[in-house]
């Protein structure tokens, strides 16, 4: 990857969360084989694996993607939507991966169909993108107004959620949650 070049992989079979991953971690870290492992490791005594697609074509679960963030140190915190994203100690965190309906196409027809989809979003190069992996590009989001408006309009729909990846000392400490709106139980 060139200086100023954005990392993203493209959709192939039902690897979104694989994807989502390395788009999220900027390199090619993970790939079919090491969430298979993942999943094998999940669920030892399971002949139908509960964390991904029984046809062994991906659609890996929301376990597959912790326990592979955790392998680099790092933490998904699940987002509580009824906090505002502006409570986002955004330096504090290293990229974000969103649960989101998406439609489902057959080539160039788009079936009447939704599914769940992963997608990224990280900086580079001090610029927010989506890195979604069904885009044909990276597309810029821009600075932290425009990515807090991203991400409200992406967590409008009910099932829409977001993990933030942060350091695992990040997720320990709560630093992750702007200084002003400390972490309170209730919330």
């Amino acid at each position: 990857m060139n200086e100023g070049e954005v990392f993203h992989e493209k959709q192939r079979l039902e690897l979104c969360a694989i994807h989502a991953l390395n788009n999220v971690l900027q390199e090619r870290v993970f790939t079919k084989e090491t969430a298979d492992d993942i999943c094998k490791r999940l669920a030892p005594q399971c002949v139908v694996n509960p964390h991904r697609s029984m046809l062994g074509t991906g659609n890996y679960d929301v376990n597959v993607i912790m326990a592979a963030l955790q392998s680099r140190e790092l933490a998904a915190v699940w987002w509580d939507k009824r906090r505002t994203v502006q409570n986002l100690c955004l330096t504090k965190v290293q990229g974000f991966i969103l649960n989101v309906p998406s439609r489902v196409s057959l080539g160039i027809v788009s079936l009447p169909l939704r599914r769940r989809h992963w997608l990224a979003v990280c900086m580079v190069n001090g610029q927010y993108y989506n890195l979604d992996s069904k885009l044909k590009n990276p597309v810029c989001i821009g600075g932290e107004a425009e990515l807090c408006s991203f991400l409200r309009e992406q967590l409008a729909p009910e099932v829409a959620e977001m993990l933030l990846v942060v350091r695992q000392e990040v997720e320990e400490d709560g630093s992750w949650l702007s200084p002003d709106n400390p972490r309170t139980d209730s919330l």
